[in-house]
């Protein structure tokens, strides 16, 4: 067995990366994805509600342009994260999420973390802790799911296995090897 393949945990945030790739956010490019029983139930990456411009179009990101403070990132930015974007997805198609697990590149905000606990998902898992400026949010952030029953993990993708998917997305994926 190849030592590289991914787990599955390694798998699903490597996914969640992939969404990632098509967030419209400057500043933070993030992916979620939520799976059940090993299965992919739904996306999200961040990006603008629909018919709004995006920051990347634009060549600024709206809030620091308009110099809002710290405190007020999350109502005036016009991006919807990416975990907040694959629940509503799952929800505008009537899909349940109840006992899921939620793969995020980046660790989930207090609006998210709401919405995940609300949503039924019992697992967080995130590559990137969140380091904002008030470590005591953060660790809030984390308190609330907690306390809520859902488990927290933090995922490192090791280097070797990074590199072992990458050869999977240039143009040789399915090209004859033997």
């Amino acid at each position: 067995m190849n030592q590289n393949r991914p787990s599955w945990d390694e798998y699903f945030m490597m996914l969640a990366k992939l969404a990632a790739s098509r967030s419209t956010c400057l500043s933070r490019p993030t992916g979620a994805v939520v799976v059940k029983d090993k299965q992919v139930v739904t996306t999200g990456y961040n990006g603008s509600l629909p018919g709004q411009a995006h920051c990347m179009d634009e060549g600024a990101c709206f809030r620091r342009s308009l110099k809002w403070p710290e405190a007020m990132k999350y109502d005036m930015c016009r991006s919807a994260h990416a975990e907040a974007n694959a629940i509503a997805l799952a929800a505008k198609k009537g899909v349940s999420l109840e006992g899921g697990t939620i793969y995020c590149t980046l660790e989930p905000c207090i609006t998210c973390a709401k919405l995940i606990v609300m949503s039924g998902i019992t697992r967080v898992v995130y590559e990137h802790s969140y380091d904002s400026p008030i470590p005591e949010r953060d660790q809030y952030w984390k308190d609330v799911l907690l306390a809520s029953n859902t488990a927290v993990e933090q995922l490192v993708i090791h280097t070797d296995t990074t590199a072992y998917a990458e050869r999977f997305l240039g143009p040789e994926t399915s090209k004859r090897r033997l």
